[in-house]
């Protein structure tokens, strides 16, 4: 009988800490927090976060805490290397961030890491050099009291990992956001960070609510409601801002248990049910919330990167957060300070009076006022229009056959009769009304059309804007006295960037210094009352999300623009402005998706509603 050879073998070192790399190292930004956490478990008082090319070249952390021994530095680099847990019981009873070493093997595993460090008591200092797990260089050096660790290159040798990282921009704001939780999570700690050489912060050690101001910006300084609540499951604290600083963008949101950042859902809705009847549904309050709990009655280890967790008593904590958050904005006399009923967008001051015209209301709806008329552009027909631009995108992108014949399909499933696309030109006497705010529905031969207002007018926008940046010819509405507008310092990093085409599409806005913004004009067609802060932050916001797929600067900013300006679903809108939004979506070159992807409208034919019936 033939035995059969063992093919199972263990992993070398150098693969297996790889793999671990994998898992806990995802970008620079995970670099960044692991090592922070390691600085402040030292004990530091004061830190510096070095970064260059988005921490793809070079991250270098310096603290001052009280450094390492020689057989430690050596031994922090170890598998499983740790100098807080001896037994199984001690996970359930940690308060530390990191683990001096505790990623230090992953990170040594994919990266050339320096690291020169020296106890209090001892002269010299000591540095080891490791790239790829291996130990290079170790000596005796002059070096001050505290540990200094510096990753270069990262991924080098797992390219595979290096070709996926992101643009500067968008790691840079990973980075900062990691920065952003552990800073406020030890305001009493010194932090300064430098970007390519440039002083990005600089924050002294201080209370929570300067710190917040530090990195949030000045917008905040009497924005702020302090919390403060004892109960036996926990302890509440922190900060969250007054109904009138509610943003349309979700940022600024931060929850920490036991002073490490955590991200829960469940909380977040705690927090957001607390503002109830004080905030409309579109906007974000922003929030700095600590809790204190016995680490026993938590798991931390639920996530390779330990930003999700587990409470024994997750119902009860959920009560007594919205309780404390509610409590505190009762006790400033916070009152209701928005009405549901009235539009807060873009729509707001635009003309409901049945006598309103065609041209004033476009006026108000699109940057181009003459964008999508139907006496400017023929489109009677457009379903036609539709077969060509599809064959032609189709033959330029080589989508599979049966992927065309699907397409074909749909767009005879979508396509009108050219009876049923006059009824949308020249002719708006027809009966018409939204659903729930959200839809507009249109009587069709064939059954019912409903459009989502939404979606349709993220089209339209996006289909101008491109034109915009395309052609170079945009109108730009003069402000009558300048306003200002101030930035975090991650937001300005992005914002200097992408300034140039910002300004291509309307706005005139110049850099003041530091983090502030001098707006001196805006896009022709907004309306007079449009919260310009909070579009720009949105704007910003929405570029981000999109800059992750690698779109194009313009494109990215046509897309972002347009879905921070499109109306939102809530919206009252009249006849007229009804049938100009229908107008001009069957005026667009590709009127069935927004640029998010969603349609734009659907169509319920006449022997569905019969079937429904029957």
């Amino acid at each position: 009988m033939t035995e059969m050879p063992d093919i199972i073998q263990l992993l070398p070192d150098s693969i297996a800490n790889q793999i671990a790399a994998g898992e806990v190292i995802q970008r620079p930004a995970s670099v960044v927090k692991e090592l922070l956490e390691n600085a402040i478990d030292a004990g530091a008082g004061h830190i510096q976060l070095i970064i260059k090319d988005a921490g793809k070249t070079v991250i270098q952390v310096i603290d001052d805490g009280k450094g390492m021994s020689e057989t430690d530095a050596r031994m922090a680099f170890e598998r499983h290397a740790t100098s807080k847990i001896k037994t199984a019981h001690d996970l359930f009873s940690i308060r530390t961030m990191g683990f001096r070493g505790e990623a230090l093997a992953s990170i040594a595993a994919i990266a050339h890491v320096e690291l020169t460090t020296r106890l209090t008591d001892n002269e010299l200092g000591f540095r080891v050099n490791i790239e790829g797990s291996e130990i290079k260089k170790q000596d005796w050096v002059q070096s001050p009291a505290g540990t200094s660790i510096s990753v270069k290159n990262l991924f080098f040798n797992v390219p595979a990992r290096r070709k996926f990282l992101k643009s500067d921009p968008v790691e840079l704001r990973h980075i900062m956001e990691e920065f952003h939780r552990v800073a406020l999570a030890y305001p009493s700690i010194s932090f300064i960070m430098y970007h390519n050489g440039n002083e990005t912060y600089r924050l002294p050690g201080g209370h929570l609510k300067q710190r917040i101001i530090g990195i949030c910006g000045k917008n905040y300084t009497d924005k702020l409601i302090p919390v403060s609540e004892e109960s036996d499951v926990a302890s509440f604290s922190g900060f969250v801002t007054k109904p009138d600083a509610a943003r349309k963008t979700q940022g600024d949101q931060y929850i920490f248990v036991n002073q490490r950042f955590i991200k829960s859902h469940y909380l977040n809705h705690a927090i957001r049910h607390a503002y109830e009847d004080l905030i409309s549904k579109d906007v974000y309050p922003a929030y700095f919330i600590f809790l204190e709990i016995d680490p026993a009655h938590i798991d931390i280890n639920v996530h390779p990167t330990k930003t999700e967790i587990k409470f024994d008593e997750e119902r009860l904590i959920y009560n007594y957060l919205r309780v404390c958050v509610k409590h505190s904005l009762g006790q400033y006399a916070i009152l209701p300070m928005l009405d549901f009923d009235t539009d807060h967008n873009l729509l707001q001051g635009l003309s409901t009076s049945s006598g309103a015209s065609q041209a004033d209301t476009s006026q108000k709806y699109f940057p181009n006022a003459g964008f999508g008329r139907a006496e400017q552009k023929d489109i009677s027909g457009w379903e036609e229009l539709y077969k060509g631009m599809n064959a032609a995108h189709t033959s330029a992108t080589n989508i599979p056959v049966f992927q065309k014949e699907a397409d074909i399909i749909e767009n005879e499933f979508y396509a009108l009769s050219g009876q049923e696309t006059a009824l949308f030109h020249g002719n708006h006497n027809i009966t018409s009304f939204q659903l729930n705010k959200t839809y507009i529905v249109f009587p069709l031969k064939s059954g019912l059309m409903l459009v989502d207002q939404q979606a349709a007018h993220e089209r339209i926008l996006y289909e101008e804007y491109s034109e915009i940046l395309t052609s170079g010819k945009n109108s730009v509405q003069k402000e009558l006295f300048p306003r200002s507008i101030e930035l975090d310092r991650s937001e300005s990093e992005v914002f200097s960037v992408i300034l140039p085409s910002v300004n291509k599409m309307g706005f005139e806005i110049e850099h003041f210094g530091h983090t502030t913004y001098i707006i001196h004009g805006t896009p022709a067609g907004l309306a007079d009352n449009t919260d310009i802060n909070g579009l720009v932050h949105q704007l910003i916001e929405q570029y981000l999300i999109h800059r992750e797929v690698e779109l194009g600067l313009e494109d990215n900013l046509a897309r972002s623009m347009a879905i921070s300006a499109g109306i939102k679903k809530g919206t009252v809108m009249d006849k007229e402005e009804m049938h100009r939004i229908v107008d001009c979506l069957f005026a667009c070159q590709l009127p069935y998706t927004s640029p998010s992807g969603k349609k734009c409208f659907i169509i319920i034919e006449h022997d569905y509603i019969l079937k429904r019936f029957s």
